[in-house]
Formats: structure tokens, C-alpha cells, sequence
């Protein structure tokens, strides 16, 4: 779980926006781990270590008023959902729809494997649509929540 400090700054949309080509970044550089040679490593070690810092790479924004900043306060809600509950509906969508970006893993190890550029393409993106949509269903949560609790409503700036 991220500290109250992180979350400030990760709700920033460019941390948001940054974070979206991650994993299509990543498949790209193993699918090509042949022809990148010994460079896969760095690059590979450049993405994780932008995975690991994005979140506090970037100041709290003046205002939180975006999806992508709305979505980063819903996660914060569905992680929360043991101590406020949720709508069960919510919590339908965000499992469905986690399920669903990790099936689309299948075909995208299998295509990293097999550099079947198909099988890679059609995981990653799939994933990283199934992300998005999850993300999407995180701003209809906070929406619904925001008056929940004090603190939900003062995320909202």
C-alpha cells in the first residue's frame, strides 16, 4: 500500500498517463530481446526502475479534478473496501475486469515466447485495454463513494 504522501503525487495525471505504455514497452523490448542483445537488460531494468518511481515522480497537481486523476482515487477507495464497503456492483466490475487483463497475459507470454507478433500484440493490448477500462470503472466508483467519508470527499480538489 502506498503511503498518504505517494498517493498525493501518484494521483497526478502525467503519473497516470506515464504509466500506460508500460506494459506494451515491455513486450516490445522481450519480443526483440534477439536483435536488442545485452541491451535488453538495461532496458528492461529502466522500465522497472520507472515502474518503481513513476508513482512519486511527479508533484501533487493543483487539481484532481481529471479521470486519470478520479481513477487513481478510486483505486484508493477499492483498496480501502474492507473498511468502507462498496457497492457490490463495483466490486463485480473491478474483479471481472482484473480477471480479464490477466487472461490477456496468456496469449501475450505465449506470444513473447513463440515471437508470434499476433499472440504478443493482441495480449498487450488486450491487457492494456482491459487496464484502461478498470482504471475507467475507478472514476464510476469514486463518483459513487466521494461522500462516503470526509477524507474521500477532501481527495477531490
Amino acid at each position: 500500500m502506498l503511503k498518504k504522501s505517494t498517493w498525493e503525487r501518484h494521483v497526478n495525471p502525467w503519473s497516470v498517463w506515464t504509466r500506460v505504455p508500460l506494459l506494451p514497452l515491455f513486450a516490445l523490448v522481450v519480443f526483440l530481446r534477439a536483435p536488442l542483445g545485452g541491451w535488453t537488460w538495461l532496458l528492461l531494468a529502466a522500465l522497472v526502475g520507472w515502474t518503481l518511481i513513476n508513482p512519486k515522480a511527479f508533484p501533487p497537481p493543483a487539481s484532481t479534478d481529471s479521470w486519470a486523476s478520479r481513477g487513481v482515487l478510486g483505486e484508493r477507495v477499492w483498496l480501502n473496501r474492507k473498511a468502507v464497503p462498496i457497492p457490490p456492483h463495483h466490486a463485480r466490475w473491478a474483479l471481472g475486469l482484473s480477471l480479464a487483463t490477466g487472461l490477456f497475459l496468456i496469449p501475450l507470454i505465449w506470444g513473447l515466447y513463440a515471437l508470434d507478433p499476433w499472440a504478443t500484440a493482441l495480449g498487450a493490448m488486450g491487457a492494456s485495454m482491459a487496464k484502461l477500462w478498470f482504471i475507467d470503472r475507478m472514476v464510476w466508483l469514486y463518483q459513487d463513494m466521494r461522500d462516503a467519508t470526509p477524507e474521500y470527499a477532501g481527495w477531490l480538489r
